[in-house]
């Protein structure tokens, strides 16, 4: 029997190439996302779109109730959905603030909690959260968006140990430098908040920065593969690393000092 597969944030990026992918494998997709008429084309692959607003308790649950109506199991979970506000802490709205962190991190344990009960009946789940390499190294002007992926390593290290007992496996993905939505809205967003305050010259810094990884950007579709590679694995690794740079920036993370580290992140930034 194929495993029923939930992918948020599937109308775009890293859940759009998984959604297809794994779908084109063989797997029951269902891809969830707000913008539905941009799953439509989807249909041609097997997948389900359905209508999903992370910050709605009402529309979490009718999402996992309306699958585990029509296909009786929810095997695994991708939390891919996800918002990525970059600014000087000093300049972002507290109300911006709040609305990531429900996307990023309150939406991504709900979500957790309302498949649960079906993953223990079975005895069986995957739980595949998407952090990022930005939910261990940090950059100025993305303190709310790197406390929220740093909040997702942490939620996943402690859950995956509550329900190991019940044969579900939490593991995370830590992308770098994948073409995305996410990047080209999050710059805008940097410039409109901080592009004309005490903090311009940095954010020029970090908008640019961005720029340059952008044209080195991978295609969402590694890091697809990456997802089928842990969740097919009987014994999977708790983390994968993918896509542009990601695996050097996280050595370099290992090795250095904060303060040393601190001092290559500003120099890329000049």
């Amino acid at each position: 029997m194929a495993k029923t597969v939930l992918v948020t944030g599937a109308s775009a990026g890293i859940g759009r190439a998984t959604a297809i992918y794994l779908a084109q494998n063989g797997y029951h997709v269902y891809g969830a996302a707000r913008r539905v008429e941009k799953m439509q084309d989807l249909k041609i692959e097997g997948i389900h779109p359905i209508y999903l607003d992370v910050t709605k308790e009402e529309s979490l649950v009718a999402c996992v109730e309306q699958i585990l109506k029509e296909a009786g199991r929810i095997d695994i979970l991708v939390n891919n959905a996800g918002s990525g506000y970059y600014g000087a802490l000093e300049d972002t709205p507290m109300a911006d603030a709040k609305y990531q962190m429900e996307v990023n991190v309150f939406g991504v344990a709900r979500l957790i909690q309302l498949v649960l009960p079906t993953m223990r009946k079975n005895t069986y789940g995957k739980i595949v959260n998407i952090s990022s390499v930005g939910g261990k190294v940090t950059l100025p002007m993305g303190a709310w968006y790197h406390a929220s992926k740093f909040a997702i390593e942490g939620l996943s290290d402690a859950i995956r140990k509550e329900v190991k007992q019940f044969g579900i496996d939490v593991i995370v993905i830590e992308p770098r430098g994948v073409k995305s939505e996410m990047s080209e809205l999050g710059g805008g967003y940097l410039m409109r908040v901080s592009g004309n305050t005490l903090y311009s010259s940095l954010a020029r810094g970090i908008a640019d920065f961005y720029g340059k990884v952008g044209k080195d950007a991978s295609d969402p579709m590694v890091i697809a593969k990456l997802i089928r590679e842990g969740i097919e694995a009987s014994n999977p690794k708790t983390r994968y690393a993918g896509a542009a740079g990601a695996k050097l920036m996280l050595f370099f993370r290992k090795i250095l000092s904060d303060k040393l580290f601190d001092k290559l992140v500003m120099s890329q930034l000049k």
